[in-house]
Protein backbone atom coordinates (compact mmCIF):
# COMPACT_ATOMS: atom_id res chain seq x y z
CA UNK A 1 0.00 0.00 0.00
CA UNK A 2 1.26 3.64 -0.56
CA UNK A 3 1.88 6.47 1.98
CA UNK A 4 -1.14 8.48 0.43
CA UNK A 5 -3.36 5.01 0.78
CA UNK A 6 -2.85 4.10 4.59
CA UNK A 7 -3.06 8.03 5.20
CA UNK A 8 -6.98 7.72 3.40
CA UNK A 9 -7.29 4.42 5.25
CA UNK A 10 -6.20 6.33 8.98
CA UNK A 11 -8.81 9.33 8.38
CA UNK A 12 -11.81 6.71 7.66
CA UNK A 13 -10.15 4.83 10.73
CA UNK A 14 -11.05 7.93 13.11
CA UNK A 15 -14.57 8.45 11.24
CA UNK A 16 -15.25 4.66 11.90
CA UNK A 17 -14.14 4.94 15.70
CA UNK A 18 -16.35 7.81 16.37
CA UNK A 19 -13.47 10.04 18.11
CA UNK A 20 -14.58 13.38 19.73
CA UNK A 21 -18.32 12.78 18.11
CA UNK A 22 -19.25 15.92 20.29
CA UNK A 23 -16.58 17.92 18.19
CA UNK A 24 -17.62 16.35 14.71
CA UNK A 25 -21.27 16.55 15.18
CA UNK A 26 -20.16 20.54 15.77
CA UNK A 27 -17.88 20.59 12.51
CA UNK A 28 -18.26 20.55 8.63
CA UNK A 29 -15.83 18.04 8.14
CA UNK A 30 -12.64 16.21 9.72
CA UNK A 31 -9.40 17.56 8.77
CA UNK A 32 -6.87 15.39 8.28
CA UNK A 33 -3.63 16.95 6.72
CA UNK A 34 -2.09 18.24 3.33
CA UNK A 35 1.05 17.54 1.72
CA UNK A 36 3.29 14.85 0.77
CA UNK A 37 2.39 11.61 2.19
CA UNK A 38 6.52 10.90 2.66
CA UNK A 39 7.95 14.49 3.24
CA UNK A 40 11.03 14.89 5.56
CA UNK A 41 9.27 17.70 7.76
CA UNK A 42 5.65 17.06 9.40
CA UNK A 43 4.50 20.68 10.64
CA UNK A 44 1.42 20.15 13.64
CA UNK A 45 -0.59 22.40 14.60
CA UNK A 46 -3.46 22.70 17.49
CA UNK A 47 -6.83 22.08 15.78
CA UNK A 48 -8.53 23.18 12.50
CA UNK A 49 -10.15 27.00 12.64
CA UNK A 50 -13.03 28.06 10.41
CA UNK A 51 -11.84 28.10 6.84
CA UNK A 52 -10.20 24.80 7.74
CA UNK A 53 -13.38 23.32 8.59
CA UNK A 54 -14.67 25.02 5.63
CA UNK A 55 -12.35 23.93 3.16
CA UNK A 56 -11.00 20.40 4.50
CA UNK A 57 -7.12 21.41 4.77
CA UNK A 58 -5.07 22.59 7.60
CA UNK A 59 -3.82 26.09 7.81
CA UNK A 60 -5.92 28.15 4.85
CA UNK A 61 -6.50 30.94 6.79
CA UNK A 62 -4.59 34.14 8.36
CA UNK A 63 -2.20 31.93 10.28
CA UNK A 64 -1.61 29.38 7.18
CA UNK A 65 -1.07 32.17 4.75
CA UNK A 66 2.00 33.59 6.92
CA UNK A 67 3.12 29.60 7.36
CA UNK A 68 2.95 29.86 3.36
CA UNK A 69 5.15 33.39 3.65
CA UNK A 70 7.55 30.91 5.77
CA UNK A 71 8.08 28.08 3.66
CA UNK A 72 8.66 30.44 0.66
CA UNK A 73 11.85 32.62 2.55
CA UNK A 74 12.73 28.42 3.37
CA UNK A 75 12.67 28.42 -0.33
CA UNK A 76 9.82 25.26 0.27
CA UNK A 77 6.59 24.81 -0.61
CA UNK A 78 3.78 23.26 0.79
CA UNK A 79 3.82 20.34 -1.65
CA UNK A 80 7.24 19.51 0.14
CA UNK A 81 6.04 18.74 3.93
CA UNK A 82 2.85 17.99 5.13
CA UNK A 83 0.51 19.66 7.18
CA UNK A 84 -1.49 18.47 10.17
CA UNK A 85 -3.33 18.95 13.87
CA UNK A 86 -3.68 17.38 17.01
CA UNK A 87 -7.00 17.38 16.63
CA UNK A 88 -9.01 16.66 13.49
CA UNK A 89 -12.18 18.50 13.80
CA UNK A 90 -12.75 22.46 14.94
CA UNK A 91 -13.31 23.22 18.09
CA UNK A 92 -16.05 25.23 18.32
CA UNK A 93 -15.83 29.03 18.16
CA UNK A 94 -11.97 27.95 17.74
CA UNK A 95 -11.65 27.31 21.48
CA UNK A 96 -8.18 25.77 22.30
CA UNK A 97 -8.49 22.18 22.20
CA UNK A 98 -9.69 20.79 24.98
CA UNK A 99 -6.69 18.07 27.10
CA UNK A 100 -9.41 14.81 26.40
CA UNK A 101 -9.70 15.47 23.03
CA UNK A 102 -5.87 16.18 22.14
CA UNK A 103 -5.79 12.69 24.31
CA UNK A 104 -8.21 10.80 22.02
CA UNK A 105 -6.28 11.97 18.85
CA UNK A 106 -2.67 11.34 19.88
CA UNK A 107 -3.02 7.97 18.85
CA UNK A 108 -4.26 8.68 15.48
CA UNK A 109 -1.79 11.19 15.51
CA UNK A 110 1.40 8.99 16.07
CA UNK A 111 -0.08 6.51 13.45
CA UNK A 112 0.06 9.51 10.73
CA UNK A 113 3.61 10.25 11.61
CA UNK A 114 4.62 6.83 11.42
CA UNK A 115 3.39 6.47 7.86
CA UNK A 116 4.80 9.60 6.81
CA UNK A 117 7.73 8.94 8.71
CA UNK A 118 9.64 12.08 8.35
CA UNK A 119 13.27 13.29 9.36
CA UNK A 120 11.50 16.42 11.55
CA UNK A 121 8.26 17.06 13.55
CA UNK A 122 7.91 20.62 13.72
CA UNK A 123 5.46 21.62 16.01
CA UNK A 124 3.22 25.11 15.82
CA UNK A 125 1.67 26.46 19.31
CA UNK A 126 2.03 25.08 23.03
CA UNK A 127 -0.91 22.72 22.34
CA UNK A 128 0.64 20.43 19.88
CA UNK A 129 4.68 21.43 21.17
CA UNK A 130 3.95 20.02 24.74
CA UNK A 131 2.22 17.17 23.73
CA UNK A 132 6.13 15.57 22.11
CA UNK A 133 7.83 17.83 25.01
CA UNK A 134 6.02 17.89 28.18
CA UNK A 135 8.00 19.81 30.41
CA UNK A 136 7.97 22.81 27.32
CA UNK A 137 7.90 26.07 28.07
CA UNK A 138 7.45 27.73 24.32
CA UNK A 139 8.76 30.81 25.56
CA UNK A 140 12.10 29.32 26.40
CA UNK A 141 12.21 26.36 24.21
CA UNK A 142 10.84 27.68 20.31
CA UNK A 143 13.28 26.59 17.74
CA UNK A 144 15.35 24.26 19.68
CA UNK A 145 15.20 20.20 18.47
CA UNK A 146 14.75 17.65 20.44
CA UNK A 147 14.69 13.87 20.79
CA UNK A 148 11.44 13.03 22.02
CA UNK A 149 11.00 8.78 22.38
CA UNK A 150 7.52 7.63 22.26
CA UNK A 151 7.59 3.08 22.59
CA UNK A 152 10.23 2.63 20.57
CA UNK A 153 9.65 5.73 18.25
CA UNK A 154 12.48 8.27 17.95
CA UNK A 155 11.18 11.74 16.32
CA UNK A 156 13.22 15.19 15.75
CA UNK A 157 10.94 17.63 17.53
CA UNK A 158 10.93 21.33 16.75
CA UNK A 159 8.43 23.70 18.77
CA UNK A 160 7.48 27.29 17.22
CA UNK A 161 5.38 29.83 18.16
CA UNK A 162 2.05 29.12 15.91
CA UNK A 163 2.13 31.58 13.23
CA UNK A 164 -0.87 32.75 14.60
CA UNK A 165 1.37 34.51 17.55
CA UNK A 166 2.75 36.70 14.94
CA UNK A 167 -0.81 38.22 13.90
CA UNK A 168 -1.61 38.84 17.12
CA UNK A 169 1.75 40.56 18.34
CA UNK A 170 3.53 42.20 15.43
CA UNK A 171 6.65 41.94 17.76
CA UNK A 172 6.57 37.87 17.14
CA UNK A 173 6.82 38.07 13.59
CA UNK A 174 10.72 38.23 13.32
CA UNK A 175 11.33 36.19 15.85
CA UNK A 176 9.18 33.30 14.19
CA UNK A 177 10.59 34.03 10.94
CA UNK A 178 13.86 33.36 12.59
CA UNK A 179 12.90 30.39 14.12
CA UNK A 180 11.29 28.55 10.80
CA UNK A 181 14.57 29.80 8.77
CA UNK A 182 16.35 27.93 11.50
CA UNK A 183 14.25 24.76 11.77
CA UNK A 184 13.96 24.28 7.99
CA UNK A 185 18.10 24.77 7.55
CA UNK A 186 18.53 21.60 10.41
CA UNK A 187 15.76 19.85 9.12
CA UNK A 188 17.77 19.68 5.34
CA UNK A 189 21.12 18.62 7.32
CA UNK A 190 19.70 15.38 9.36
Amino acid sequence: MTQQTLLHDLKAQIITDGICQDLASQATQLVMGDGKPDADIVFIGEAPGKNEDQQGLPFVGAAGKFLNEMLAAAEMERADVYITNIVKYRPPNNRDPLPEEKKAFWPYLLRQIEIINPKVVITLGRHSGAYFIPDLQISKDHGHARKVKYHDKEFLVIPLYHPAAALYNGGMRQTLIDDFLKAAAYARSV
